[in-house]
């Protein structure tokens, strides 16, 4: 199922990005008392009890300021709004309640969709006592929180677990016979379409040099040497800095779109123009893939314009910024000429192949022996862990569970060897891996990937 999304809206400096670190857990967005320091979308995995959700911060709501970029946050708002599954309304419970509050929850309430209001600010009793004018705009009910200091937060993750889309009781069952789904993701220009096009041998998607063409997420079902694929042209992920007054309005959600499209697909390919190389943009996003177990190529185009130099260098640059996922292959193409297209085909299906691979549990054990023999695992905290089997519990991705006498001595160093090595044993290639470790009868206690 695809995971809910819960937008953060408000108008600038009310502590969205403070609630945004507090519900994520680490301080991802910029937080600064400047109004309007948030430019970027900032957008991570977490959970409220056991939902999953993805969370994202938005830019500050003020269709009447006088900065040149607001127009653009504005409509990226709107378009975030209209994506959302959730929204958490943040408000200043130590300011009267603006006109732009009164737009802002005027907007909200017009989109008929779950709305957690929040009064931020609300450090103590006094800051609490004031908050309660914010009724005035009309909500039924508001959560007194304090994003600095912690306070309420308790009572924000039950609201929002009493709005969240909670997952289906069955997964999908599994049909041999349907196409592998791959999404494309990359920043506009970088040739999503092209590449796509290029697989269908047919103008049927719109390729312009211009960054943005492709405004929504397009599915096509390309059949090659006797395999099927079901591709998904994502809208490009363009930094917010590059937004304009006037400008392109579906930034918001051409994110959301990207995120809803790689929780669908099997593999995920980040598409990237050569010379440019990979961007913090294009990483964020992916990391969101490789969060979510999903099967990843990055794909350098346009080597038609890269001297063989240069590509070298592009190379070593991109597992430099990718160098949370430095088992995902890379491939160089041309989508202009179809040089390397092939060739790419060929790493998605290798990559699809170790998402689905499934390894015996003898094989598995009879490896584990001699890893324990050449490396066994150091004494932490006073225990030497001892290992009794491991075995296979799922595919897609592959996951590992280790049973052990001492699950939480296992030092994260070690478990990462385990991991590469098992990686590297049974050709896992372009995937993640989870690797639990359990004690006897106890649920898992540990993991690596």
């Amino acid at each position: 199922m695809t995971k809910p999304i819960v937008a953060i809206v408000g108008r600038p400096n009310v502590g969205k990005s403070t609630i945004f670190n507090r519900l994520v857990g680490q301080p991802l967005a910029i937080v600064h008392n400047e109004p309007g320091v948030t430019r970027d979308r900032h957008y991570a995995d977490t959970t409220c009890y056991d939902t999953s959700y993805t969370l994202v911060d938005t830019g500050g709501f003020d269709p009447h300021g006088n900065d040149v970029m607001m127009h653009g946050i504005v409509r990226q708002l709107e378009a975030a709004i209209a994506e959302a599954d959730v929204l958490l309304c943040v408000l200043d419970a130590t300011a009267p309640p603006t006109s732009v509050d009164s737009e802002e929850v005027a907007l909200l309430r017009h989109t008929n969709k779950p709305i957690v209001y929040l009064a931020n600010k609300s450090d103590g009793s006094r800051e609490e006592h004031q908050g309660h004018d914010l009724y005035r705009l009309g909500m039924s009910h508001l959560v007194f929180v304090s994003g600095l200091h912690g306070r309420g937060m308790d009572e924000v993750e039950r609201a929002l677990y009493a709005v969240l889309p909670k997952e289906a009781a069955e997964p999908e069952p599994e049909d041999p016979t349907r196409p592998v789904r791959v999404a494309v993701i990359g920043k506009p220009n970088a040739g999503k379409s092209s590449l796509i096009n290029r697989l269908l041998g047919e103008e049927r998607m719109l390729v312009d040099s211009r960054p943005g063409t492709t405004r929504d997420s397009i599915d096509a079902i390309v059949e090659r040497h006797g395999k099927r694929y079901q591709f998904v042209d994502t809208a490009g992920l363009r930094r917010k800095a590059k937004v304009t007054k006037g400008g392109d309005d579906v930034e918001a959600a051409s994110v959301m779109r990207a995120i809803r499209a790689i929780d669908k697909a099997d593999v995920v390919v980040l598409l990237c123009d050569a010379d440019e190389g990979v961007a913090e943009q294009d990483a964020k996003i992916l990391g969101l893939a490789v969060d979510r177990g999903r099967a990843i190529v990055v794909g350098l185009n346009k080597i038609d314009l890269v001297t063989a130099e240069a590509m070298r260098e592009k190379r070593v640059s991109t597992r430099d910024v990718l160098a949370f996922a430095q088992w995902a292959p890379i491939t160089s193409l041309s989508c202009k000429t179809g040089r390397g297209v092939d060739r790419l085909l060929k790493t998605i299906d290798e990559v699809y192949a170790s998402y689905k691979k499934r390894v015996t549990t003898g094989h598995l054990n009879r490896f584990f022996e001699r890893v324990l023999l050449t490396h066994p695992p150091p004494t932490q905290g006073g225990r030497s862990p001892r290992f009794y089997f491991i075995t296979q519990a799922r595919i897609a991705p592959p996951t590992f569970v280790v049973s052990t006498n001492a699950p939480e001595h296992i030092h994260f160093s070690y478990q990462r060897y385990v991991a590469n090595a098992i990686r590297k044993e049974f050709a896992f290639e372009g995937v993640p891996l989870r690797v639990h470790y359990r004690g006897k009868g106890k649920k898992d206690d540990a993991s690596s990937r």
